[in-house]
Order: C-alpha cells, then structure tokens, then sequence
C-alpha cells in the first residue's frame, strides 16, 4: 500500500499547497516579539538548506544548486538575525563557516572555488566579515583572522584589480581570465568595492577608502552603469567593446548596495553630496516595488518567472542594506520603513508553502505560495523582517564607538599594496593564469581518466 510519505517531494509539496494556500503567516509589524517570531521561522527555513556541518560536506557551503557566493550572504543575514532578535542558536555555525572559508591568504579567495569565484562573490563574504566586525561578532581567537582583518584583506584583493586597460578603470566581473566573464565588467563588483571602501572608512576613520569610494563611483557614472537622471544601476558590458554597449538590466541588488554605501559615507562625512545621491537612490528604488501593492519585487525576471538561482536572492540584500540605509542616514527611515511594511504584508500571504506551511516562493505579489522554493526566496523573506527591528539596536558601531575587531596595516592609497593594472599588466597576468590552469589541470587529471 501506498502512503503520502512514499510520494514524491515534489507532489507533497504541491498537496500542502493546496491544503495550506488560504493559511497565512501571522506578522504585526508593530509587535517585536512577533517580528522576532517570524525571523525565527525565516532563519530556520534558511537553515535546512545547510549540510556542510555534515560528514564529508563542507563547511560554510549550502547544498548544491547554490553558489559560493550565496553561503556568504546567508551568513551575513544570520549575524543581522542574531544581532537584530539576540538569538545565537546559529553563532556557532556562522563562526566556523566563515573561518573555514578564508582560504591560505586569509582574503576569501579559497583555491577550491578559483574555477568560479569572482569579484562580486567575494565582495559578498567581505560585507559578511565587515557586518561581523560592525556588529562585535564574537571575535575568533587570537591564532585565528580576526574580522576586520579580513575585510580588509578583501578590499585591498578588490582594488589591487582596478584596471585601466579597458573602459578606463573599474574591475571586472570575473578574477581568472580562464572564467567566462572575465571580459565583462559589472556593477555588482564595482559595487562590491564601493561598499568594502564605504564601510572601512568610516568603521577606522581613514578617509583613503573615502578616495576609492569616489573613485568607484565617479567611474560607474562615467562608464554610463549610472544614470545621473533616473538613477538607474545596469548590469554592466563587455571589455572587447570598450563598455560602449551596455546591459540595461536593472537588480535590486545593485541599487541597494550603492544606497547603502552613499548612507555609510554620508553618516561618516556628513557631506550633503553623498546625503543626496542616497536619496536619489531611494527615489529611484520605486522600480522595485508593486505600484498597486507596493511589495518588492525583482523587476528584470520575477514576473516572466525567468529568475535564476542567484536572482532569486537579491532582494535579501536590497532589504539588508534598506535597513542600514535607514540607520546609517536616518531621513530615509519612514520611506523606507513603509516599503518594508508593505512588502511584509506580501510574505505574510504568501509564505504559507510546503510542508511546514511557511516555506516562501520567489514571488510575494500573489496571495498563496508560487510552489517555488529555495535558500534565495527564505534568506529575502528573513531579511525584509528582521530589518524592521533595525531601531531596537545600536547602529554599526566602529572602531571609536566599541568595535572591538583588530585590523592590519594597510596602504589604501594606490601605492605598494595596491596595484592598478593597465594594458601592459596583461601579459604578466596571463602568463600567471597559464600556470594556475596547468596546476589546476595537472593536478585533476585522474577525475576524467
């Protein structure tokens, strides 16, 4: 005989939908405790897509299909959920995921995932570490790296690629030039180093990351990835073209991490030009959210329901860095605390998925679950929540105001740590990427045998 439990996931999954579509999640968004409650759920949901505290998995690594990249940004939602409701069930597994995950240069940029890691997933687990320090994470011990440390270790990796060769400066999107990719240059990197820049200038009060800040910046808007007048972020173009024809593709991600960044500065220089050019971000995020509803969505795939596995989970980062946003330059706070409110309403009708009956789908525009399911849709749903507790904690604190994570010595002002590549550079590179692929293949080949 047949039981429901000898039915395929994929079937059960479907029958709970049917039988829980009407349930929805409880969530006052005037109720901490319920706030909380509903964090706690989202983070546990988050949680059952991690194995690598399993015998022959790997540490900070989630299941397969998700990248590197992601496993960073989960951390980095659950040192926010520890932080924002003071429960530490997942401390522990946090710290020695990020620990295990440095790689030999202590900079993320393990050997293991040299055949996909780019400038933009590392950047992820350098916002992760900095958030660690920001937020006096429990510092590892002392024969360990220390937080700060590492996202310094990171931005100076980042910036040591700007390259001139091409499009007159920014970083590309890939590291290695035997990864495709590598001759395309993007937003979400240049992002990435903005924020690194953003964020470690105003947590040790050194004003050369302000000088790569505007940097970053002034090259995006130059190189046409910004436009000045809507304040749209695109998704980037390609090298051989000299990043003439560009992909008009608009991610919630990347606008959230410019916005973030111009707050940190803003609350760091109290200059009115990164006040306003946070605020013209915010204006312009309206793109994201319903006109009738007014719950978040990804504009570019969600409502084609073309969203890959990565896309998936950027709007986890735009709601994380709304709620610094709101922190960090707190005129933004009540536009930005009624997006959240209102995309609130959106998860709270629509996570009432799978077994558990509160798994989210990718979508929150529809009322019930869209039978979709994942790290990217349980990490955005937990971030929208928890960061209407933004107000009921200290803001990042910084090395002056109780940060408590050592740094290194370090030279951000484009001297002897720091290298710019220009056309002439290429050659050299390309020489050291021959010899990283001839380890790499040498030392593999018996897999294919």
């Amino acid at each position: 005989m047949r039981t429901l439990l000898s039915l395929p996931l994929s079937i059960l999954l479907l029958l709970a939908n049917f039988i829980n579509h009407a349930i929805a999640i409880e969530i006052d968004v005037t109720n901490k405790d319920s706030l909380t409650h509903a964090a706690w759920v989202f983070a546990h949901g988050l949680m059952t897509y991690y194995n690598g505290n399993q015998t022959g998995q790997t540490p900070g690594k989630f299941v397969s299909p998700y990248y590197w990249w992601e496993a960073g940004a989960a951390w980095g939602s659950l040192i926010d959920y520890w932080f924002y409701t003071g429960d530490d069930t997942y401390n522990d597994q946090v710290k020695s995921s990020l620990l295990f995950q440095v790689g030999t240069d202590n900079n993320y940029m393990p050997t293991n995932e040299s055949t996909s890691e780019g400038n933009d997933d590392q950047a992820f687990w350098g916002f992760t570490v900095m958030a660690a320090a920001e937020r006096n994470f429990s510092n590892p011990d002392t024969n360990q790296p220390q937080w700060l440390a590492l996202a310094q270790a990171v931005f100076d990796t980042m910036a040591s690629r700007w390259d001139t060769s091409t499009c007159n400066g920014g970083i590309r999107w890939q590291i290695f030039q035997f990864n495709g990719g590598y001759d395309y240059k993007n937003t979400i990197s240049n992002a990435g180093l903005f924020m690194m820049a953003a964020r470690l200038a105003r947590y040790t009060d050194n004003s050369s990351y302000v000088d790569w800040a505007e940097r970053t910046w002034n090259w995006t808007e130059s190189v046409g990835f910004l436009d000045t007048e809507s304040y749209y972020f695109y998704d980037g173009a390609h090298t051989y073209d000299n990043c003439t024809d560009i992909t008009k593709y608009q991610w919630t991600y990347n606008a959230g991490i410019f916005m973030a960044g111009s707050a940190y500065l803003y609350n760091y220089t109290g200059s009115s030009l990164w006040a306003n050019r946070t605020q013209s971000i915010l204006d312009s995020i309206t793109v994201f959210f319903d006109s009738g509803t007014g719950i978040m969505y990804e504009a570019a795939c969600e409502i084609s329901k073309t969203c890959d596995v990565d896309e998936k989970a950027f709007k986890a980062i735009l709601a994380r860095f709304m709620g610094l946003t709101a922190v960090l330059a707190p005129f933004t706070y009540n536009t930005i605390y009624d997006h959240l409110v209102q995309t609130v309403h959106g998860i709270a009708q629509s996570c009432v998925g799978g077994l558990d009956n509160v798994t989210c789908g990718t979508t929150w525009l529809d009322v019930g679950w869209d039978n979709t399911w994942g790290l990217g849709q349980q990490m955005s749903a937990l971030e929208v929540v928890q960061n209407l507790l933004v107000r009921d904690v200290p803001a990042p604190y910084t090395a002056a105001t109780g940060g408590s994570s050592p740094g290194i010595a370090t030279n951000v002002s484009g001297g002897e740590n720091v290298k710019v590549f220009t056309t002439g550079d290429r050659a050299g590179a390309g020489i050291l990427t021959s010899v990283a692929l001839l380890m790499m293949l040498g030392s593999s080949w018996w897999i294919v045998l």
